[in-house]
């Protein structure tokens, strides 16, 4: 089959503020304490010509690094199901320059283990001899999986962590030359963030006294949000009542929910682990702020069904960030499905509620074969690194674009807004729905947005 992308040299532009990047509590892994340091079995499936008709220099190998299961395991729910279509599209290989490869995709699941993912990464570059390895999914998962291939000199493509905690919490420095060779991101980041909320609070039709609560974890994602987005809200009129970091895995939230209901705050954002946002969110239900928020915005928590039927009637009229959403208008260059048809696909196979990674796992491997595809050698790990530091192709999210950065190694990726409501008929509780698209009009608004009490 085949993908298409161009090759176009890559521009420099400014940096951002620097974030410092931290591993998450023990609580939260104490589920899989030992985990990374033990030895794991690993297995991976071949498609296209089997591994004894194919000699080395015509096979190409892949490895998909996510958390299956584990605190962030809703991230990789969809991920079976996306590399089972995947592998059966590229059954017959993949043909770059006339010259047709046979493809094995290895995936493996991280357990939500920074450690574990750095070994499993490892394990594929010096077991397994990948050309090329993808990761998805949190700093905790993505940035151990591309510090291994950067140190080890394997190219590598990875998504859905904010930028800034990718690019700068790896120890790149705002205005030097990227640190970085082999190692390639694309993804939201702050300025994206600010784009739907704005447009979601100023215009949404819900008036609030512009009070807003944030609550930020002390990991690298909340300190790149920190740093990046909450001066912008500042900047746009909204007074930010902030208590500072805290641990992920904490359990009493009563100092921050006093701090909320003193300042009168009618506005929340947070990006917060699953867990926490529940055990925070009850907390708050019994101590009067949830009847006080009149619009109640959440990342991290909150992109997947099963996030919000945790909180029952409480989940409903949470806003939440979209990187991608079955009506996005755009089609993989792999399966050839758009977004409907991949989530029709997906409910009907599993029975169960389609979900925004379904997407973005599809994103990351159309950009990864296309980079492939663009390389003169996709066995020249040298030449893949180059290919993809140009790489501009439409995916599943939409385009994939590093010739515009906003730095080197790095393409933006948009958001939109959405709002949990409860679903008036069909077989899942709740509908996602899209509430505005100041980032890509091409994305059609579903609803208008309702105040959370």
């Amino acid at each position: 089959m085949s993908i298409k992308g161009r090759n176009i040299v890559v521009k420099d532009k400014s940096f951002l503020n620097a974030v410092s990047a931290k591993t998450l509590s023990r609580r939260r892994f104490a589920a899989v304490s030992g985990a990374g340091a033990a030895a794991v079995a690993l297995s991976g499936r071949a498609y296209g010509q089997s591994m004894a008709m194919s000699s080395p220099d015509t096979m190409l190998k892949v490895g998909f690094v996510s958390p299956r299961t584990g605190a962030l395991g809703a991230f990789g729910q969809a991920d079976g199901f996306v590399l089972d279509q995947t592998r059966q599209k590229l059954a017959q290989g993949l043909t770059v320059g006339g010259k047709t490869y046979s493809v094995t995709i290895l995936d493996r699941d991280t357990q939500s283990d920074p450690a574990r993912s750095s070994q499993l990464t490892k394990d594929l570059i010096n077991n397994e001899n990948v050309d090329l390895v993808l990761a998805t999914s949190t700093p905790e998962v993505v940035n151990p999986a591309s510090d291994a291939c950067e140190a080890s000199g394997v190219p590598c493509l990875s998504t859905v962590v904010p930028w800034e905690a990718w690019y700068f919490g790896r120890g790149a420095k705002p205005g030097q030359p990227s640190p970085f060779k082999w190692t390639y991101h694309f993804s939201f980041g702050g300025k994206q963030f600010a784009i739907g909320y704005l447009s979601a609070w100023d215009h949404g039709g819900v008036a609030t006294n512009h009070k807003l609560a944030v609550m930020d974890p002390g990991d690298a994602d909340g300190m790149a949000i920190r740093n990046n987005l909450n001066p912008v809200l500042a900047k746009a009129g909204y007074t930010i009542t902030d208590p500072g970091p805290y641990q992920d895995g904490t359990t009493d939230y009563s100092s921050q929910i006093a701090q909320f209901k003193a300042a009168g705050c009618q506005l929340f954002n947070t990006f917060p682990i699953p867990p926490d946002f529940i055990a925070f969110w009850r907390q708050a239900a019994q101590q009067g702020l949830t009847r006080q928020m009149k619009i109640v915005q959440s990342a991290k928590f909150g992109l997947f069904p099963s996030d919000l039927e945790a909180l029952g009637s409480l989940g409903y009229n949470i806003l939440s960030t979209a990187y991608w959403h079955k009506v996005f208008p755009y089609k993989s260059p792999i399966t050839g499905m758009n977004g409907i048809a991949l989530c029709d696909a997906y409910e009907k196979a599993t029975g169960t509620q389609w979900q925004q990674q379904l997407g973005a796992s599809q994103s990351l491997l159309d950009a990864g074969f296309a980079a492939l595809q663009g390389a003169t050698d996709p066995k020249d790990k040298a030449a893949v690194a180059k290919s993809l530091s140009t790489l501009n192709v439409i995916t599943q999210v939409g385009r994939v674009d590093f010739t515009s950065g906003p730095v080197p190694n790095v393409a933006t990726t948009v958001l939109i807004n959405c709002q949990w409501v409860k679903a008036h008929s069909g077989p899942y509780k709740l509908d996602y729905l899209v509430i505005e698209n100041a980032a890509d009009p091409n994305v059609p608004v579903q609803h208008k947005m309702r105040p959370y009490r």
